[in-house]
Order: C-alpha cells, then sequence, then structure tokens
C-alpha cells in the first residue's frame, strides 16, 4: 500500500537519486529579483513622502502631537524652569510649530485706533530676553510682550522658583526678575529691525501687520526703592524698538515693588516715564504707548485711587493683572504652599474684580488689557464683556501647548459666529456702558491738556527738523 504523501501530489518529497545526490527540479516559473537601484528608488521615495507628511503635521501648532505628548513630555520630564528655558529655544530656533490659519474677521481687535488681527496676546514672562519673538508671532498671536527686563543683567532669585499646580492647571513662580539687563535685549530688537527690513518707518515695531509688540520693563533689585531712573532708562532705551512700553509695579518677587502702586509713589513714576516717553519725539519716529500692569489684589479703594492717578497722567492703558500672592479655596496640590506669584484659572476672578473696578473709573479712552485664568474663549469673552479690549495668557500655553491659542480663537470665533456678533461689538458696547463718563469741565481740561500736549510734539519735531537744515 501506498503512503499517504505519495497519493498527494502536492506534498512530493525531492527525488533522491542511488547515490544520495537530491535531484533538483527547476521551477517552471520563477520571479525575477527586483533591481538594487529600483527598491532603492522606492525607499527613498517612501522615506520622503513620510518625512514630508510628518513635517507638514509638526509644524501644524494643531497638531495632537503637541498638545498630547510633546508637551507632556516637556512638563513631566524636566523641572518647570528648564522645560520653560527649553521651550523658548525651540521657539527661537525656527523649527517650531506655526499657526497656519488666518484669523476669523469677527475676531478683529482695535486699540488706540490700531487694528490687531484678534485679541489673544502672550502675556510678559515666558519670553523674557527678545529670543523668540517671531517663534511667538507665528504661533497666532496678536500681542506679543516680552521682559521683564531689567537696566542691568541680574541672576533673580535662587532655584527652584517655578512650580507646576497640574491638578489646579496652575502655577507658582518667584523669579524675582532674572534679566539679562537692557543692552542684550535692545540689541536682539536692533537685529530683528535689520533683518525684517521694514517696509517704512510707519511699520509697527512687531514688524507684521495687525500685530503689536511690548516690552514689559522691570526694576533691579538693588535700585533704590521710590527711584523712578530704572522705568525711566527702559523708556528711552526701548521706545524706539516698541509698540507698548509696560511699567511693571505689580510683581509680588520684587521687595517692595507693589509699594510704587500707592498713590503717594505712583504720580511721581507715571509722570517720570510719560515726560521720558514724549521726549522720544526729538531723537525717534516711534512713540510708543505706554501702559501700566497692576496687581489683582489691590482693594477697590486702592483700585480708585490708581484710577485717579492714571487720569491725569498721560498713560495710555492698564494691564490686570499680574500674579496673585493670595491662595484662593480649591487649590489641591502641595506646591500650593510655596511662595510666590499664582496665575492660572483660579486668578480669573481676582483679576476680573479689579478690572470692573477699573473700567468703571476710567473713561472709554483709556483701554484695560485683562489678563489672568483664561484658558478658552468663553473666558476670554468674559474679559470682553468686563471691557477689555483685549486679553493675554501665560499659564495655560505652557499646560495647553503651541495651539493653545489658536484653540482659544476657534472657540472664541464661534461663540461670537452663534451671537451674531463680533469682538469689537462686545468691547466697544461694554466699555461705553461700563466706563467712566467725564463730566463737561473734565472733558474740557483733558481735551486742553492733549492739545498742549501735541504742540509741545511738534515744536520738538520742528526744533528737530530745523538742526538738520
Amino acid at each position: 500500500m501506498l503512503p499517504l504523501r505519495a497519493l498527494r501530489p502536492g506534498l512530493r518529497r525531492p527525488l533522491v537519486a542511488r547515490h544520495g545526490v537530491t535531484a533538483q527540479r527547476k521551477a517552471s516559473t520563477s520571479s525575477s529579483p527586483v533591481p538594487f537601484g529600483l527598491r532603492t528608488g522606492i525607499y527613498a521615495t517612501a522615506f520622503v513622502l513620510s518625512s514630508g507628511l510628518f513635517a507638514i503635521y509638526y509644524f501644524d501648532c494643531r497638531s495632537a502631537l503637541h498638545r498630547y505628548i510633546l508637551t507632556p513630555l516637556l512638563r513631566y520630564g524636566l523641572d518647570a524652569e528648564s522645560g520653560h528655558k527649553l521651550a523658548v529655544k525651540v521657539l527661537k530656533s525656527g523649527l517650531a510649530p506655526k499657526d497656519p490659519v488666518p484669523d476669523d474677521v469677527v475676531l478683529e481687535a482695535e486699540i488706540w485706533g490700531t487694528r490687531c488681527s484678534n485679541p489673544v496676546g502672550l502675556a510678559a514672562g515666558f519670553d523674557k530676553d527678545g529670543e523668540a519673538i517671531d517663534g511667538l508671532f507665528d504661533l497666532g498671536f496678536s500681542w506679543v510682550e516680552i521682559g521683564s527686563v531689567t537696566p542691568k543683567p541680574q541672576p533673580g532669585n535662587p532655584r527652584p522658583r517655578v512650580f507646576h499646580l497640574p491638578e489646579d492647571d496652575s502655577l507658582i513662580n518667584r523669579y524675582g526678575f532674572p534679566s539679562q539687563g537692557h543692552a542684550a535685549v535692545v540689541t536682539r530688537l536692533r537685529a530683528r529691525s535689520v533683518d525684517e527690513e521694514p517696509v517704512s518707518e510707519a511699520a509697527p515695531a512687531s514688524l507684521r501687520p495687525g500685530s503689536l509688540l511690548s516690552v514689559n520693563l522691570g526694576k533691579n533689585k538693588e535700585s533704590p526703592l521710590e527711584s523712578v531712573d530704572d522705568f525711566v532708562r527702559g523708556v528711552q532705551v526701548f521706545g524706539p524698538h516698541a509698540d507698548v512700553l509696560v511699567i511693571n509695579v505689580s510683581s509680588p518677587n520684587t521687595p517692595g515693588l507693589r509699594n510704587l502702586q500707592k498713590r503717594s509713589h505712583l504720580g511721581d513714576l507715571l509722570a517720570g516715564v510719560v515726560q521720558a516717553r514724549n521726549d522720544l519725539q526729538a531723537s525717534s519716529s516711534r512713540k510708543p504707548k505706554l501702559m501700566l500692569k497692576l496687581s489683582p489684589d489691590l482693594t477697590a479703594d486702592d483700585v480708585r485711587e490708581i484710577a485717579e492717578v492714571v487720569r491725569s497722567s498721560g498713560v495710555d492703558g492698564v494691564i490686570v493683572s499680574n500674579t496673585t500672592i493670595s491662595r484662593p479655596r480649591g487649590l489641591t496640590h502641595p506646591n500650593k504652599t510655596e511662595a510666590g506669584g499664582l496665575s492660572g484659572p483660579p486668578l480669573k476672578h481676582l483679576s476680573l474684580a479689579v478690572l470692573r473696578t477699573l473700567r468703571s473709573n476710567l473713561p472709554e479712552s483709556i483701554p484695560i488689557i485683562g489678563c489672568g485664568g483664561i484658558t478658552s474663549g468663553a473666558d476670554a469673552l468674559d474679559y470682553a464683556r468686563a471691557g477689555a479690549s483685549m486679553v493675554q495668557i501665560y499659564t495655560h500655553f505652557g499646560y495647553d501647548g503651541v495651539g493653545a491659542c489658536r484653540r482659544i480663537k476657534d472657540e472664541l470665533s464661534d461663540i461670537l459666529r452663534r451671537e451674531g456678533t463680533t469682538w469689537k461689538e462686545v468691547v466697544s458696547g461694554a466699555a461705553s456702558e461700563a466706563s467712566l463718563k467725564a463730566d463737561t469741565n473734565e472733558a474740557k481740561e483733558q481735551s486742553m491738556q492733549q492739545l498742549i500736549e501735541e504742540a509741545e510734539d511738534l515744536c520738538k519735531l520742528l526744533d528737530n527738523l530745523t538742526g538738520k537744515l
């Protein structure tokens, strides 16, 4: 009887010769190998295509890669300050993601008659030394504020000085104005202006239409407490290179700095910086706006006194607010006991309270920028409804990654379109209703003062022109 295998042709064994030599049977059909050059070309094409697709994905700031992988790796893989520094270096390198989407027309904002493509800016504290300005603008911010910058270089407070509170989406910092100093930062701004070649002297310092560049001015720790010289010097140095200069007297991490918010000191400070700004007209075509940045820990009476000083000072606007030294209820992370300024969602109600009080004590002509706890388009709209012309984010940018600005703008755009309105309409209505209504005499005095200032500026320009002739 034949073996089962012999009855199944598909399972035949090779024929074996009597002398033990295997007889090889040539297949009637055999596939020819792919030529080496063709195979290499296929692999190279696949690599190029996959690399190109990855690059498109990586360079889009909206990619989930950044929000759910790279940003958490940065946050949990490094301590808070090292992660912050690495993020600045990536944005500086030119290899950072970008926002590829044009801003919706309903997001257009206006401040001092200047159009901004959207109302979302980045607050001071992220790019302290002006290293990553263009990388930040590329993420879709319409306002980038660098600093705080101090006249002389200083190291700030000892490390560790930055602490995440991830369960609370918050941050505590006690940096203490670490700064490379005026000379290093203004050198970068000058180099950037030369590289970008603005089309005219009237071009914004941001070098981008619909955007503003701001410099936050700080005070050296060893400088006399009541002296205004550090701020005056900052105006003189950065005035020709910024659209806006921010006088920061609200950081809780420089001993005694917040005392400059008191009425007894604030009047002299604002008079000094306004005069320095007005004097720039003789040597520069740019006359930056001046803003005062306030603390969220002020009482209502403090705010009213500050508003009175601001109204008569010639300052162009106010930012509300900086970080808080309070610790609102509900914080759960152990780092809540660390000393320093708290930022993030728990700050929002404090900032809004100060903003509403300030808005009711300032005329509509003096804009306010809202800052504190903004994590969504709805949060931004809350500030607009309180009378803020624009908003700034900081902590949420660190937690949500490079797409944070775009996601806030997209949500804000959706809300505004559903409500059939625009950002400018919301702000205009809220500011008109909530702002201080000047009486006839005060309005006349303000108009006269404005005419005097304009006449003085014109005289300086004429003197400068005469000198050149």
